[in-house]
């Protein structure tokens, strides 16, 4: 029996994305509201745009995410910090970080673990949860698997497969790989490439807990049409993305 799906279901694992560099404040508050609105589980946006997402979101149940050593992670581990310090005094209860690309393609291994783990042990401090964006897109899967590891034992509670911001966002092969590369305490966000339902749908199936999305509206107007038919199914089994068609 194929297992029935809400819509809130969907909403769930939307971080409605808020990143591109060209989004004014009206941009930002329109965002919010959309997240608002559809009950999406938090807004990702730009640093400078915390405060402001957490005054549009006051008294809602969205959470207010932003990035760390976005989009390249070739901050320092000083930096990153900083930032990450002054996102979680400014609101922000989730912190999405890239690590250092770089350091990990150089077999720099101790590196990038001690900048995860300084990372998670301030956010944690704080309440706060770090998705660690891999940006697969450079990586080759033995290094995507070191990733994984990585982040596990550094203490991350995400691990995420891009930025939205190379070349290539999420692949359905990606997203086993780094599932089957972490324990189930790690959860998997999939960015760049879920553009609608069936893509939702498709990157459940595989154990991802989120996705970044702008596609928001679009995404959930289609779930609530299929649940109001009765056809809203989580898939027996997954698909591709409309976006490796």
């Amino acid at each position: 029996m194929k297992d029935m799906l809400s819509v809130q279901d969907i909403a769930d694992m939307i971080d409605h994305s808020l990143l591109r560099p060209e989004l004014t404040d009206a941009d930002v508050r329109e965002g919010c509201r959309i997240a608002r609105e559809n009950k999406c589980v938090s807004v990702c946006v730009k640093p400078a745009d915390v405060r402001l997402s957490v005054l549009e979101l006051t008294g809602s149940r969205v959470l207010v995410t932003t990035v760390v050593g976005f989009p390249h992670g070739s901050s320092t581990v000083a930096t990153k910090l900083f930032e990450a310090r002054t996102a979680i005094a400014d609101g922000a209860v989730e912190l999405d970080m890239v690590l250092n690309i770089g350091k990990l393609r150089s077999g720099e291994n101790v590196y990038v673990g001690d900048e995860i783990r300084g990372l998670c042990e301030l956010a944690h401090a704080s309440g706060a949860l770090v998705k660690v964006i891999l940006e697969n897109h450079y990586l080759d899967d033995s290094q995507k698997v070191t990733a994984c590891r990585l982040a596990e034992e550094a203490g991350a509670d995400f691990v995420k497969t891009s930025s939205g911001f190379a070349g290539t966002g999420a692949t359905m092969a990606d997203l086993k790989l780094m599932r089957a590369s972490c324990s189930e305490r790690v959860r998997i966000k999939a960015a760049g490439g879920v553009r609608t339902l069936d893509d939702a749908l498709a990157v459940r199936a595989v154990g991802t807990s989120r996705f970044g999305a702008t596609q928001t509206i679009a995404i959930l107007q289609e779930a609530a049409r299929r649940a109001a038919a009765g056809t809203l199914v989580a898939p027996l089994q997954p698909g591709r993305l409309s976006s490796e068609k």
